[in-house]
């Protein structure tokens, strides 16, 4: 959100933009990989700078809109609709931990983490294939200490190491919220009839090139997000601290 006030049709624009955008990056396939379930598209690149822009409630309608029309644009299966609920759930993130609000964004993370760890058949999986995201808690821990410190300020000096920070915290929210609904709630045995071998195979995998995504999506945020947030605040436009 704003710190200065906006007109109603400039706040609708700029939420139309950032959902066309979510569109097109949600409507192209990415680097190969399981088809369904984890960033099947190049929306991953434009979600965090979406949630930090527009801040937590219109990033992540935008991210919603985006994602339910590029799902259409470009189908998989009916089940990805539901999976991809994870897309605005991490623009959320992004925004809230930019913004400095730390503790719901920890909350999400411990629960989720908890409702993982308590699943019987998480205990049989790979204990590395979660390493990106165990990273991404650990960087929550760090930011949390920097904002209780005084020294979350997103200027232009701290800008870019805060939006890599809110961007990969923010992605890997996205992540979790997918490996929650395919591991605790058991989607991977329900929807795609998966045994634990199987998903042993599948869960190896993307801990290899789940990570590759968030951190060019990280790069990404700051090399974009830098020039544009300056642009945004010398329109008279802040964004909400």
């Amino acid at each position: 959100m704003w710190k200065e006030k906006i007109g109603k049709s400039q706040m609708i624009a700029l939420v139309a933009v950032f959902a066309a955008l979510n569109v097109a990056t949600d409507s192209l396939a990415s680097l190969p990989e399981f088809p369904s379930g984890v960033w099947y598209s190049w929306n991953f690149l434009i979600m965090p700078i979406t949630g930090i822009v527009l801040g937590p409630l219109l990033g992540s309608a935008a991210t919603f809109i985006g994602v339910m029309v590029g799902h259409y644009v470009y189908f998989i299966d009916a089940y990805e609709f539901l999976f991809t609920v994870g897309a605005p759930v991490g623009a959320a993130a992004s925004a809230l931990l930019f913004a400095g609000k730390w503790k719901p964004v920890l909350v999400y993370y411990t629960v989720l983490f908890a409702a993982f760890l308590a699943t019987p058949v998480a205990w049989q999986l790979p204990p590395w294939g979660m390493w990106d995201t165990y990273l991404a808690f650990a960087l929550l821990l760090a930011s949390t200490l920097l904002i209780q410190k005084g020294l979350w300020k997103p200027e232009l000096r701290m800008l870019p190491l805060i939006l890599i920070l809110s961007a990969y915290v923010g992605l890997e929210a996205d992540v979790l919220f997918r490996v929650f609904l395919f591991v605790p709630c058991r989607t991977y045995s329900l929807f795609y009839g998966f045994d634990t071998a199987t998903l042993q195979v599948i869960w190896s995998g993307a801990a290899l090139i789940t990570p590759i995504k968030a951190i060019l999506s990280a790069a990404i945020t700051a090399i974009v997000g830098y020039p544009l947030i300056r642009t945004l605040r010398k329109t008279g436009l802040r964004l909400h601290q």
